[in-house]
């Protein structure tokens, strides 16, 4: 941390800082300039932050050097990280899609989802079982038995899957069937649930909080892996601003500026984001183009009956385009699309 000293500040102020900072078994470097004095402090950042040095008589301000979110942090942790979910890599060198449908309703709806999605080039299956909802009247997933259909989807196609746990108390039983826990937007900041999924042994997705900082989004991650767990993928999926022509505005600034921060992966929502089905491929194009390690996709086979984000849900006659896409865009970028599994001989993708 370095704290600034207003031009009009005096020695004593100086001193009282320098005080302050070894009196909490820091060390502080004076460096007077022309017009001001600079203090660099040197220890613990968390126990420099009770001091109030920012109300102290004669500072200005003070700033924070090293990044809040130590472990997810490429400042220790220089090489950008791969995460591996059921055997698929997402991460530098790669671009990997991940798809079907928002949420679970049937198990024919959900295996014809996820044929779709491996057709397209998609190597794991999103799909959810507990549907967190703005309305209590909306639908909220199928729970337990939502899962049991997923696992029987993915023996069925050999696609590893993605699904949101919305609670602390699931996560166990959520463990027991997913390969990646998600954590929605809403949860971003659910700090309990955040520490939960650290403990669970699965890899975890962290969607950015809809209203959420970057440096917030970093910060759930970090409560991740402080229990233990970097096996963390970063996802962008739009954020709430005054713009109403989108279902939310994607940032996709924040993919460099993540991967820039942090070493973990980062992938895009180009459903969520643009919120509308004529909108997904042009964002996935951007995604790509970006650099992003990734995209997250819904497909629906009837999407006019879905009973969850049926409007930007991609069809069959999308497919087609987006398989196009994947497989020619990324070597682009220097990266190659991540292989799906091999699917069990019994099963016939359609």
């Amino acid at each position: 941390m370095v704290v600034v000293m207003a031009p009009e500040a005096t020695r004593s102020d100086v001193d009282n800082v320098v005080s302050l900072v070894e009196s909490a078994g820091g060390e502080a470097f004076v460096s007077r300039g022309v017009n001001r004095t600079i203090v660099g402090l040197i220890g613990d950042a968390g126990h420099f932050e009770t001091l109030n040095l920012g109300g102290q008589r004669g500072v200005a301000e003070v700033v924070r050097i090293s990044a809040p979110y130590k472990l997810v942090s490429r400042e220790n942790h220089a090489e950008r990280s791969v995460v591996r979910v059921g055997g698929v890599p997402i991460g530098p060198g790669t671009m990997t899609l991940i798809a079907g449908p928002c949420a679970v309703e049937t198990h024919e709806q959900t295996l014809e989802a996820a044929l779709m999605a491996r057709s397209a080039g998609a190597s794991l299956l999103r799909g959810g079982a507990f549907k967190p909802r703005t309305s209590p009247y909306a639908f909220q997933g199928l729970g337990e038995a939502g899962l049991r259909i997923l696992a029987d989807v993915r023996a069925e196609t050999g696609l590893p899957i993605v699904t949101e746990v919305v609670d602390a108390r699931d996560v166990e039983l959520v463990a027991e069937y997913a390969d990646m826990l998600q954590i929605g937007t809403r949860n971003t900041q659910n700090f309990a649930l955040l520490q939960a999924v650290g403990e669970a042994g699965r890899p975890v997705m962290i969607k950015r909080g809809m209203s959420g900082t970057i440096e917030e989004w970093l910060m759930s991650a970090e409560y991740v892996a402080q229990r233990g767990n970097l096996d963390i993928v970063l996802c962008e999926r739009g954020i709430r601003t005054f713009e109403k022509a989108t279902r939310n505005t994607l940032d996709i600034s924040a993919v460099p500026v993540a991967q820039r921060l942090s070493h973990l992966p980062v992938i895009v929502d180009p459903s969520h984001s643009g919120g509308h089905r004529d909108l997904v491929l042009p964002l996935t194009r951007a995604a790509v183009a970006i650099g992003a390690d990734g995209v997250i996709i819904d497909v629906h086979p009837s999407p006019e009956t879905a009973l969850c984000d049926g409007p930007q849900a991609l069809v069959r006659e999308d497919l087609a385009e987006l398989a196009e896409l994947v497989r020619v865009l990324p070597p682009v970028v220097g990266r190659e699309l991540t292989a799906a599994p091999a699917v069990p001989a019994d099963t016939v993708p359609v």
